[in-house]
């Protein structure tokens, strides 16, 4: 016959894994929104000091007085991919066993992918700045402007967009087959993907959706952890174990 110490121990325990459980989206979600608010701000500084029509005379008054701002977004992104990272992270320990291995490697992976995109094209635009400050004249006579804002945009809007709807599509389809997500998050998650794999824009503004993706999904895991917890406090979680 099982002792009272035992059983407190087994609830002690169970308590501590439950704990656990909560603890786990909610990092994850801080971390989706740290990202998204991050990667938001610095994209759009970034869209604004470097525009499409950036060109000319006027290109170097342009440049001069929009490093600042610049200097901003640049500190901006290494953050936010750190945050990334560790929202994919979390994601991934949340899942656990259910985790699918072979969309989990695609996630993972087009994640990165996604990441390392992001730091080319703020690389790029990292080295129009410290040129400037070099030879502000023979950067614009020479089109390395015009070059570097295309080479951004090309990245962004070609490659890492698309890692971004990968990213989506195989966290979709894991949350489609564990349905720890609604199905109408997923199914609206999957349009979402769709739109920005098959559309074909050098508008940096379509990049945004992925940011704001992660922060609906981040708000709503944060608020199904708080409930969660919510629950804990109350004794409906493990009240099944009481003598």
């Amino acid at each position: 016959m099982t002792t009272r110490e035992e059983k407190d121990q087994v609830m002690n325990q169970r308590a501590t894994l439950v704990r656990q459980r909560l603890k786990t989206p909610r990092a994850a979600a801080v971390a989706g929104i740290l990202f998204a608010v991050l990667f938001v701000i610095s994209m759009t500084l970034l869209r604004s000091v470097l525009p499409e029509d950036l060109a000319g005379p006027d290109a170097a008054m342009w440049l001069k007085s929009n490093t600042g701002p610049m200097s901003l977004a640049l500190t901006m992104v290494p953050f936010a991919g750190i945050a990334f990272l560790w929202f994919m992270g979390v994601v991934r320990a949340h899942l656990g066993n259910l985790e699918d291995q072979f969309f989990s490697s695609v996630m993972f992976g087009s994640g990165l992918l996604f990441l390392a995109m992001v730091f080319a094209a703020a690389a790029v635009a990292g080295g129009i700045i410290a040129s400037y400050a070099i030879a502000s004249d023979k950067l614009i006579e020479n089109g390395v402007v015009v070059f570097g804002r295309a080479v951004i945009y090309t990245i962004m809007n070609v490659y890492a967009i698309r890692m971004a709807a990968v990213f989506m599509i195989s966290l979709d389809t894991i949350w489609l087959q564990t349905r720890v997500v609604p199905r109408a998050i997923v199914f609206v998650s999957y349009a979402l993907a769709l739109l920005l794999l098959v559309a074909i824009s050098f508008s940096l503004w379509m990049i945004l959706i992925f940011p704001v993706w992660v922060f609906v999904i981040s708000v709503y895991i944060l608020r199904e952890s708080l409930r969660g917890k919510e629950a804990e406090a109350e004794g409906f979680i493990g009240s099944g174990d009481t003598p």
